[in-house]
């Protein structure tokens, strides 16, 4: 789909965790494939703001993820409830307002032709400047887990993307037209669409892939307990190639080097990677956090999944798509894990319907879906 010369694309969205972030960099890699005369601004506007705000809505919601997770599933579930808009949420509004002014001057001084959201927050601040008659910019949302919330809903909006139908349904259920929601999946970067030779990539990282290869992932910040589960590993029956990714946390990559490995094992560590798509394709089980993008980039290479810690709130109901789906085990506890693993790993009929249902669920060209929709509004924009 071609795009008209001179054309504005903006894409927002905030960097609360890291999936929002990495779905506004899939969304404009593949505005800049698809469209490469398209001019695209991929805008963190966490980064518009003040430093209080910036803590209140990303320090603080990792503070949370790391100390009191089951609060934070309590917000969730209570912010899921439908009705009008309160006082509260009308004070709420005004105090985003307040502190998002360069936000606010981004999107009404820019010329846009169109705008794309990987956060709930640029949503509602565009859709009352809708409102208001301040801006008449075609924007869209793209929900970044496997079902979705009423913090995503924000009318008017010219087309939402979900993961899944359960997702797509649920929005309906809020009063969004149906003509309205499209099913893409969650956008992730363009290159997990591409297919690599595993041998190669094996030989790339330096392993042997002679026995079931495990990926651990901590996430892009490097969070959870991480050194418990290389532990756990490390008392598997079966012998494994280890591969562990600390993300940006380096103390915590630091502390693994120092654990002696015993001889039936081999270990390997990264810090952050942006190899994540070959890591996924030579991995036979990853355990990991099921988070949105994490999950997303899981199943389009195939991979089978072990659930670990799932974040009350969005990630907890991105476990049960997953093992609804069969394509993913759940450990509940660090001290059952080498059992249940010790388990999967020695049934191959049943790990490799875990990676076949994985496959089906997988949408490794998301993003490309939802760029042509930015595209098309942008097109349509006169």
């Amino acid at each position: 789909m071609g795009l008209d010369m001179n054309k504005r694309i903006l894409v927002l969205s905030a960097s609360v965790g890291a999936g929002h972030m990495r779905a506004a960099e899939a969304v404009e890699l593949a505005l800049r494939e698809l469209a490469p005369d398209v001019i695209v601004k991929n805008v963190d506007i966490l980064t518009l703001t003040n430093a209080p705000f910036r803590r209140v809505y990303g320090k603080a919601y990792l503070d949370l993820v790391n100390h009191a997770p089951h609060m934070l599933g309590l917000m969730y579930d209570l912010l899921d409830r439908p009705g009008k808009a309160t006082a509260g949420d009308k004070l709420l509004y005004l105090v985003q307002k307040l502190n998002l002014k360069n936000l606010i001057e981004l999107v009404c001084d820019g010329c846009w032709d169109s705008i794309v959201n990987t956060h709930f927050l640029p949503a509602e601040i565009i859709t009352h400047l809708r409102k208001k008659g301040k801006i008449h910019t075609p924007h869209m949302t793209v929900t970044t887990d496997f079902e979705t919330h009423k913090l995503w809903v924000h009318q008017p909006t010219e087309r939402y993307t979900t993961a899944t139908s359960e997702g797509a349904a649920y929005l309906e259920s809020y009063g969004i037209s149906k003509s309205l929601i499209t099913v893409t999946g969650i956008p992730i970067h363009p290159v997990f669409s591409q297919a690599k030779d595993r041998g190669e990539l094996l030989k790339k990282h330096g392993l042997k892939g002679d026995r079931p290869i495990v990926l651990q992932l901590a996430g892009g910040f490097g969070v959870g307990p991480i050194e418990k589960l290389f532990r756990g590993l490390l008392s598997i029956d079966t012998p494994l190639e280890i591969v562990v990714v600390c993300g940006k946390n380096e103390a915590v990559k630091n502390k693994l080097a120092k654990i002696a490995v015993p001889a039936k094992y081999r270990a390997k560590l990264f810090g952050f990677t942006k190899e994540m798509d070959e890591l996924l394709t030579i991995a036979d089980l990853v355990l990991t956090k099921p988070g949105g993008l994490t999950t997303s980039e899981v199943l389009a290479k195939g991979a089978a999944m072990a659930i670990v810690n799932p974040i009350p709130g969005q990630e907890s109901r991105n476990s049960d798509f997953l093992l609804e789906n069969g394509a993913a085990i759940k450990i509940n506890n660090v001290a059952t894990m080498p059992m249940k693993l010790t388990s999967l790993l020695s049934d191959h009929k049943k790990l490799d319907a875990i990676k076949s249902n994985a496959r089906k669920l997988g949408k490794p060209r998301a993003a490309y879906d939802v760029a042509e929709f930015a595209i098309s509004l942008a097109n349509e924009r006169k």
